[in-house]
């Protein structure tokens, strides 16, 4: 690597091949619409089966289900779209609640996405790319990876997880031209914010915000991005601090909003389709 800039190779999105997950809706969705915008030709993954068809005809792109747990289904996908230069792993679920009152199954479910979902999507691309000497991979996380909240327990431990696994197999991999690439936004407005509060004093993005950062570091191939990136230093600001000063801005932006949803009815409708999830899963 170059001390300036990097020394990967370049990877050119006109006719570039790209295979992104949970891109039926939102942060996918959106991410599959830039990268068609500059001519890549793209697959759309999801497990929701009509959510990716209707994605990928707005776009003339191809459609894929794909259950991000299971090994066999990405290795399926991989085989049918052919070479893939840039994996944008984006599929995730976000369950809020007390951490004592989160079923077992929830939370099997959430490390199963929000982790495996990773390692099985960089175990079946990552050879490829690094028999080529080139490729990208983008692992869509959070800036709950770097800082913990009430209310998210496990799921911040799937994206601390996320942070951590993304930085390691930077390192194995970047020897070979394959570069990899954390995303962390704040608070997105999509469906896994479904009834939580939003913005006051949460720094709270767009979809569209994400997937241009997404994008972006198919140019950069930076290691780690915050969305909004004035947030990057957040975690080290909040370890250097004293605890009660901490507490103080917690309470101040209401910290422990994702205890308390704003609209309980709409949040426990995405709650149930975890729950759904996770029942399929066990059954």
């Amino acid at each position: 690597m170059s001390i300036l800039g990097n020394s990967y190779p370049a990877i050119d999105l006109a006719g570039a091949r790209v295979l992104i997950t949970g891109a039926g809706r939102g942060i996918g969705q959106c991410t599959a619409e830039v990268f068609a915008s500059r001519g890549a030709e793209i697959a759309i993954a999801d497990v929701d089966t009509a959510a990716a068809e209707a994605a990928a005809a707005a776009l003339g792109a191809k459609a894929f289900e794909l259950d991000v747990r299971d090994r066999e289904q990405w290795d399926k996908v991989v085989a049918d779209f052919g070479r893939v230069d840039i994996l944008v792993n984006n599929a995730g679920v976000m369950p809020a609640g007390a951490f004592l009152d989160e079923p077992d199954a929830v939370g099997h479910t959430t490390i199963d996405v929000n982790v495996w979902g990773l390692i099985h999507g960089m175990r079946a691309v990552a050879p490829g790319m690094i028999d080529r000497g080139r490729g990208h991979i983008v692992n869509v996380a959070s800036l709950a990876g770097k800082i913990p909240i009430a209310g998210l327990a496990v799921y911040n431990a799937s994206k601390f997880a996320a942070v951590g696994l993304s930085a390691a197999t930077r390192l194995e991999f970047a020897e070979y031209g394959v570069s990899v690439s954390c995303v962390m936004p704040s608070a997105v407005r999509t469906r896994l914010s479904s009834g939580l509060t939003l913005g006051k004093g949460l720094p709270t993005v767009d979809p569209e915000d994400v997937a241009a950062a997404i994008v972006a570091t198919t140019r950069t191939r930076k290691a780690e991005v915050a969305v909004p990136n004035y947030l990057g230093p957040l975690d080290v600001a909040l370890a250097a601090a004293p605890e009660p000063a901490v507490r103080l801005v917690r309470r101040v932006f209401n910290g422990d909003r994702a205890l308390h949803p704003a609209d309980e009815s709409t949040r426990d409708r995405y709650e149930q389709q975890i729950r759904a999830i996770s029942s399929d899963e066990s059954a």
